[in-house]
């Protein structure tokens, strides 16, 4: 486990040393995030492609995008009370999802749902030590386990990991796209989150790993957008 949260924290820094990233990163980091959200929309089904005129019908990829350019502005939220910023997280991502507005943003009311994000909120603001690494992968897995909304879960977690990944200093400018990882792997990344579901140590140890194992591969796609841009 230690050498590779140490291998996914090397890997982040890499890229964050690219000479592109070193002045470029605005332009590197926003290629990322739209990379992010398209993946993150694919995994959970959506047809990843952005029409030419840029009008997005596909509800799953307009609620992943739109969650994707708040990450910014919602850091500080985050950091300071996560609940919060889970809402707003979800009534971005649902917003085509849903024919009540009343049920966005709201947890399901369903026994467990609040007790556990109320503990996720404690250790985000807090109530731990572990490695970035380590506590991207079980925001992420956490999130999807609990299913706190009933829609766009999948899309949530993966956005609370990469704002995990971003407040923790892991991934400051938010160059790394585990999300692709993640699609490419769509099968590996389903089978090591129900494992973490499970509870079993095991399954919590592999999908970490996993995780870890995604952050590296999320920075050699940044490295190939880094490069990419320094060939314009």
């Amino acid at each position: 486990m230690t050498d590779a949260v140490r291998a996914a924290r090397d890997a982040v820094d890499a890229v964050h040393g690219h000479p592109t990233n070193r002045r470029g990163w605005p332009t590197t980091a926003a290629e990322a995030s739209v990379r992010a959200a398209r993946a993150s929309a694919a995994i959970d089904g959506a047809d990843p492609e952005i029409p030419d005129g840029g009008e997005v019908d596909e509800p799953v990829l307009a609620g992943s995008l739109r969650v994707a350019e708040a990450l910014g502005p919602l850091l500080p939220t985050w950091q300071r009370a996560p609940m919060q910023a889970l809402a707003r997280l979800h009534v971005l991502a649902a917003a085509d999802m849903t024919s009540d507005p009343d049920e966005l943003g709201r947890p399901r009311p369903v026994d467990g749902v609040s007790t556990r994000l109320e503990l996720l909120a404690r250790m985000l603001t807090g109530e731990t030590s572990a490695p970035g690494p380590v506590l991207a992968a079980v925001v992420h897995g956490e999130l999807l386990a609990v299913r706190a909304f009933g829609t766009a879960d999948g899309v949530i977690a993966r956005a609370a990991a990469r704002l995990t990944m971003i407040s923790t200093g892991l991934d400051p400018k938010g160059l790394s796209v585990p999300e692709v990882a993640c699609f490419r792997t769509v099968r590996r990344y389903r089978e090591a989150a129900a494992g973490f579901a499970s509870g079993q140590s095991d399954g919590v140890r592999d999908w970490v790993l996993y995780c870890c194992e995604s952050i590296e591969a999320g920075a050699r796609e940044a490295n190939g957008i880094a490069d990419a841009v320094a060939e314009r």
